[in-house]
């Protein structure tokens, strides 16, 4: 039977909303940034597939433009480690809600630098993983990400972000916005039949720090649909090390 829409009471919370007791995959997220555009709703909306909807803040949604390094990938509750299994990644995201009711991330891409991961991402969880050559440096205090796609189209798409990292966010002044954003504990994704996933994800409290993009330079969200007009992000954070729990992918609608 296929699942019906219940209201959303997902909360949103800085801790997880559901352990993931039995995680198929761990993996830890180092060196992160999160660049974020706000967007009318009906322009994030135009770019889900159905079944989805934009989760919204104070009217507004966001697309998030997220590198990082990922790193330390293991398979099962044990965690039994993959080999070449650290390398660095950039996504474009946005938040949704789902046809459960539950709050999430949406990919509309994410690329790395190996190409089995990609095609074992795609088959697995439906997820739009993407082969490119990357880099992530940092010198100072600042981080830089570099990357371009090999494969799929559109081949050559590049990426480039500088952004310098400043003082840790305490708890206490974090904002409602900062909450949004970071507090996801689930990945919805639409498989080529149209059904709904969701897998859950469980990690620690992210420990945030504020940070000033010097250079965005990006085609990966125009890629992915989306126009900004040359705009710069609204929202920028840097993110420290969490280790990371990922649920079985499950059909919710």
């Amino acid at each position: 039977m296929t699942p019906t829409r219940v209201s959303l009471d997902e909360p949103i919370s800085p801790v997880p909303t559901a352990r993931v007791r039995y995680p198929v995959m761990r993996m830890r997220w180092e060196t992160l940034s999160y660049l974020h555009w706000d967007l009318d709703p009906s322009v994030v909306a135009a770019n889900l597939p159905e079944g989805l909807e934009p989760d919204v803040h104070e009217g507004r949604a966001y697309l998030g433009l997220v590198p990082f390094r990922m790193a330390g990938i293991g398979l099962g509750p044990s965690g039994v480690p993959l080999p070449r299994s650290t390398f660095p990644e950039t996504n474009v995201r946005t938040y949704v809600i789902g046809p459960d009711g539950g709050r999430g991330v949406y990919f509309h891409s994410l690329d790395i630098t190996y190409l089995a991961p990609t095609a074992i991402a795609r088959s697995a969880y439906q997820l739009p993983y993407c082969w490119s050559a990357m880099h992530l440096g940092r010198r100072g205090n600042q981080v830089g990400y570099l990357a371009r796609r090999r494969w799929p189209a559109p081949r050559g798409a590049s990426s480039r972000v500088i952004v310098e990292v400043g003082a840790p966010v305490d708890a206490r002044d974090r904002t409602p916005l900062d909450e949004f954003l970071s507090s996801r504990w689930s990945l919805y994704e639409v498989g080529p039949r149209g059904a709904v996933i969701r897998a859950r994800v469980d990690h620690g409290p992210w420990p945030m720090r504020s940070a000033r993009v010097v250079v965005c330079e990006d085609q990966f969200v125009a890629a992915a649909g989306y126009d900004l007009g040359g705009r710069s992000p609204s929202h920028v954070r840097y993110g420290g090390d969490v280790e990371v729990r990922v649920g079985p992918p499950r059909r919710v609608g």
